[in-house]
Formats: C-alpha cells, structure tokens, sequence
C-alpha cells in the first residue's frame, strides 16, 4: 500500500523538463520501476523552470533583437497618424480615401494569423525572423518612391504582414520567459518608444526642414536592415526541428495546434479583446494629430507633440505599470486601466484646451500601455504550453486588424461629420474592451505557480519519506 499510494508524488522528483509541454491535469500514466524511472505522460503538477531574459548571451541577443523589432513595429504604426495631413496634399484624397492606409495592413495581418504557426513548424523562430524584417525592409523601399497611391496603399499589406508575424512570433517567445510580464512591458515599451520618435521625427522633417513625407522612410529604409541583420543572428539556430522538439509534439500534431487553440475560449476572447484595444490604440494615435489642428485650432509641430506625448505614455505606461501587474494580478489590473483610460478620455473630450487635451492624452496612453502585455500574459496562463504561439499568433494578428478596422472606421465616418467623431467613437470602444474582458475571460487562479511549487516540495519530502523507508526495510 505505501509504495503505490502517491505514485505521482514519486515522479514529480523526475525531471520535469520532460514533461511540461502544457498538459492540462492527466488522471493516468504508465511508469517502470515502481514508478520511479519514467513516465508516457506527465503528472498533473509537474513544472519547469522558465527561461530568464539574460541566463546567457545567446537569450540576452535575442530579447534585444525582438526588442528593435518592435520599436520598427511602433514607428511603423505611428507614422501613419503624422503623415496623413501631407498625403492628403501630397494625393489630394479624401478622408475616406486617405484611410485606406489602416485598412489595407489589415489583409497582411488576417495572412499572418493564418501562417504563423506553418511558419513556427517548418522554419522556427529563423523564419520569422527572416520573413517578417524582409516583408519591412521591401515595403519601405517601395515606399519611399511615393508610388502612385493604389500601390501604396497596396504595400502596406506587406507591411502589415511582417508586423503581424512578429508581433505574435515574439509575444509568444517573450511571453514564455520567467518574469513575463515585466519582459513583455519592456517589449512593448519599445514598441511605444519607436511610436514616440516616430511621428516627431516625421514631423520635424516635414514642418522644420521642409522635406517631403515620403524622405522619413530614408531612415525606416535603414532600421528594417539592421532589423533584418540582428534578428536573423540571434535566431539563426532556432529552426523549425527545434521548435517542434522544444514543444514535444510530432509535425502532424503541431499543424493542428491552430485548429485546437481556436476550439477555445480564452483565444477568441483574447483576440476580440486585443482588436478593440489595438483600434483604440492606433485610432487614436493616428487621428489625434488631425484632430489637434482641426478641432483644436493648434499648430501642425504642437499637434505632432501631442501624438509623440500619447506614444509615451504608453511607453511608460508599459513599463511602469509592468511592475504593478502581476501583483495585483491581470484579471483585476486589466480592468482598473481600462477604467483609468475611459476618465482620462472623457476629460481629453470634455476639456476643450490644447494643453489639457494633450496632457489627458498622455495619461490615456499611461493606462492602455499594460494592457496588451498583460492579455498575452493572461493567455500563456490558462492554456496549455503546445498553444502558446498559435493562440498568442492568432489573438495578436486577429487584434493586429483593429489597428485597420477601426482608424478606417473614424475616417469613414469623419468624412460626413468631421474628425471630433473620434471622441466618442474611442470612449465606446474603451467600454467595449472593458465589457469583454471582465464578462468573457476566464478567471486566472492567483497563486497558481506558488501553489504548484509548493505542491512539488511536498511530493519530494513524501518521496524521500517512502524511499528512506524502503533502504531501511532492504537493510
């Protein structure tokens, strides 16, 4: 009776590097040697130490290649909103017309949520980090040679294709480290850090030295080639065989990932709720520069600072509220900014000041910074670790189509009653966000990783109990 009352406490002492591939609660196994050699299936709490950022060179290469490629990401996205005033000079287009920028990224990203886990299975993290600073580097090229504006607006597929396979291929690889909420505020702060330096150097270019709007890709041209070169050589060895033998599955399970992460709830609330706050976010950003000059009366260099102020605070927003998230937890964190941004958007509405809107702004852009590291977060830990990167993948391309969708929204409807729609256009979607977080995702046990251990320690102490009893029976 002793020798097989806790067989899975006995196997807990193996290592569970073997194991930890995201099972979810496995009532039975097979095992060898009174349960003591091994096992086709993993126990019910078995666990593995995460990988930190900086454990050694090659990690540290790696977290700072995905972070210059999200701050490519944010300028990719904040420029948008500085240039569109000179498009519509530049092309004499409408704002309908003009919006047709969002939209189109919106078949790039809809493309990637399809491919990105074939990309993870055939080619690994190599592949995108190949695939997605290539799809920047040709788009920007062509850019930059203002092309007549339909092939314009058809390069910005492409675009929208590298940001949305980057955008899932590292939350998915970040979002698996140890400390993961902190490292993902990081990695989006520098997503915010690119949207900061982006429409203020576009619009010092134009307003201040009087260059055209397409010369700021000169220097996007420049960062997608360095993007290109270091992600290629932190992720080199990361191949499609590695990735499949790091997840534990065979390549006919793994293509079915995608079809099983959809089968959940938690991606489908995830990936609603990442489209409304990713809307929120670039319509905003995108639009506040218009509607600083036009409904605000300030000057085309002021409007731009005030977009570079709501960039940053989503930058700092990231990174300082990153600490404060997985102590008070996602559930009720996500929540309490959600609400912090809805005030300070009422008060950006309701103040008619340039300077009081610019500073509400800011702090909109404070309290929606966490928010998508925190959802990624939240996902890694009510699903299992096999659909990690097509549930993340497919939630982040899937939220990748707000920054479409919702900016061409505000400008269709601007085009019948103005750019100041955008005031209640984004409180409503604020509460939308709001809505579908609290009602439609699970609750996250607080504790879970605490509890596991601490369940670990106890198997190993009953462990020990039953083997020294079993040296003093052979003795």
């Amino acid at each position: 009776m002793g020798d097989t009352s806790h067989p899975a406490d006995a196997l807990e002492l193996q290592d569970p590097h073997r194991w930890i591939q995201g099972h979810q609660g496995h009532d039975d196994y097979t095992s060898t040697s009174g349960g003591l050699e091994g096992s086709a299936v993993p126990p019910e709490h078995a666990v593995s130490a995460l990988p930190t950022w900086n454990q050694n060179k090659a990690n540290v290469f790696k977290t700072f290649s995905t972070f210059s490629a999200f701050i490519i990401m944010g300028a990719n996205d904040a420029a948008y909103g500085a240039l569109i005033p000179y498009l519509e000079q530049y092309y004499h287009i409408t704002y309908l017309v003009v919006s047709l920028v969002f939209l189109s990224p919106l078949v790039g990203y809809v493309a990637s949520a399809a491919l990105n886990n074939l990309v993870h299975v055939h080619f690994g993290q190599r592949g995108v980090a190949l695939i997605g600073p290539a799809c920047h580097l040709i788009a920007y090229v062509v850019i930059a040679l203002h092309p007549p504006y339909p092939a314009l607006v058809l390069v910005f597929i492409l675009a929208g294709f590298g940001n949305g396979l980057l955008d899932a291929g590292w939350n998915a690889h970040v979002g698996n480290l140890a400390n993961a909420n902190e490292v993902l505020g990081f990695l989006h702060g520098f997503y915010g850090l690119g949207a900061v330096l982006s429409p203020l150097i576009a619009t010092a270019m134009i307003t201040r030295a009087d260059l055209m709007w397409y010369t700021f890709y000169y220097i996007m041209i420049g960062a997608a080639a360095l993007e290109l070169a270091t992600s290629v050589a932190s992720f080199w060895p990361e191949t499609g065989s590695k990735y499949r033998s790091t997840n534990g599955t065979e390549h006919s399970q793994n293509k079915g990932a995608t079809r099983e992460a959809l089968k959940k709830r938690v991606t489908w609330v995830a990936a609603m709720f990442l489209l409304v706050y990713v809307g929120i976010e670039v319509a905003l950003g995108g639009w506040i520069v218009t509607f600083m000059i036009r409904v605000r009366n300030g000057d085309p260099f002021g409007a731009g600072i005030s977009a570079t102020g709501f960039w940053l605070g989503i930058t700092a927003g990231r990174v300082i509220l990153g600490f404060v998230t997985p102590r008070v937890g996602e559930d009720i964190s996500i929540v309490l900014y959600l609400v912090g941004a809805t005030v300070c958007q009422l008060l950006f509405w309701l103040i008619p000041s340039f300077v009081g809107g610019s500073i509400a702004v800011a702090f909109v852009g404070f309290f929606l910074g966490p928010l998508f590291p925190a959802a990624v977060v939240a996902v890694t830990k009510l699903l299992p670790k096999h659909m990690h990167v097509p549930a993340i993948g497919f939630a982040a391309a899937f939220g990748g189509g707000g920054a479409t969708v919702l900016p061409f929204g505000v400008g269709a409807i601007a085009q019948r009653a103005g750019v100041q729609v955008l005031q209640p256009v984004i409180v409503a979607m604020l509460v939308l966000a709001t809505s579908l977080w609290a009602i439609g995702m699970p609750r996250i046990k607080r504790g879970a990783d605490d509890d596991r251990l601490g369940r670990m320690t106890a198997a190993g102490k009953r462990a020990g109990r039953k083997i020294s009893r079993r040296c003093a029976a052979f003795v």
